[in-house]
C-alpha cells in the first residue's frame, strides 16, 4: 500500500541543473580540466564530492579535492542568488499539495548538499509538506548506491515496499531499485541522455502521477 513519496530535487522538482552546469564548468576552466560533455553526462545524479573525487582521479589536476568542491559550490551560491531563472519545475507543486492533501508521508532524498536544499525549501516554501530532507552529500555512498533511499524510507517510517521515488537520472532510477523501491522516471524536456529502462513507469507530466492515478500501484 502505498504510503510514502521519496523525491529527488534537482530534476524533479526544480532545475538547478543549468546552475550546475554554469557553475562546474567555470570549476572545469579555473583548474583546466578537459571535461568533455559525454563525461560530464555521466556525472548526473552524483554529489558535488563523489564528482570532485573522480575529477581528481582522471584529471589529477593541481588542487584537492576539498579545493575542487569548495570552488564548485562558490560560483553555484553566486549564480543561485542572482539567476532569476530558477523556478520550480512544472506542475510540481500542485503534485506536492495532492500528495500531501491525500495524506501521504514525503521525504526530500537529493544528492545535492544540505545548503543547497535548505535555500530551495526556503526560497519556494516546501517545509510545510516534507517531514525529512536527506542530503546524499552526507552519506557514504552516492547514487547510484541505495543507501540515500534506504534512509529516505526509514525517515517516512515505512518499508520500501510502500513507497515510490521520483527521479529523473540514471543513477537516481538504479539507486531506487538497489533499494527495492518503486521508481517512476520523470522524462522531461530538462533530461538529457538518461537511461529510464529500468524505472517501473515512465512519465513526461506530473498530471499523469497524481493520487488517484497512482494510489493502488504497489498493490
Amino acid at each position: 500500500m502505498l504510503k510514502a513519496i521519496l523525491f529527488d530535487m534537482d530534476g524533479v522538482i526544480v532545475d538547478t541543473e543549468p546552475l550546475h552546469h554554469k557553475a562546474y564548468h567555470k570549476m572545469f576552466d579555473d583548474y583546466k580540466m578537459p571535461v568533455t560533455t559525454a563525461f560530464y553526462e555521466n556525472l548526473t545524479g552524483k554529489s558535488t564530492k563523489n564528482v570532485c573525487n573522480i575529477l581528481m582521479e582522471t584529471f589529477n589536476p593541481e588542487a584537492t579535492a576539498l579545493e575542487l568542491e569548495l570552488c564548485k559550490r562558490s560560483h553555484f551560491n553566486n549564480l543561485f542568488d542572482f539567476d532569476e531563472s530558477l523556478k520550480l519545475l512544472p506542475g510540481v507543486l500542485e503534485l506536492i499539495k495532492n500528495y500531501h492533501k491525500n495524506g501521504l508521508t514525503l521525504v526530500l532524498a537529493s544528492s545535492a548538499s544540505m545548503g543547497t536544499i535548505e535555500k530551495v525549501f526556503t526560497r519556494f516554501n516546501l517545509d510545510q509538506y516534507f517531514v525529512a530532507k536527506l542530503s546524499g552529500a552526507d552519506l557514504k555512498a552516492s547514487k547510484p548506491h541505495p543507501e540515500i533511499f534506504e534512509k529516505a524510507a526509514k525517515a517516512a517510517n515505512q518499508n520500501p515496499e510502500n513507497c515510490i521515488v521520483i527521479e529523473d537520472s540514471t543513477n537516481g532510477i538504479k539507486a531506487a531499485k538497489s533499494a527495492n523501491i518503486f521508481c517512476i522516471g520523470y522524462n522531461s524536456l530538462n533530461s538529457k541522455n538518461q537511461d529510464y529502462t529500468k524505472a517501473d513507469l515512465v512519465i513526461t507530466n506530473f498530471n499523469e502521477i497524481h493520487y488517484t492515478k497512482i494510489a493502488h500501484v504497489l498493490g
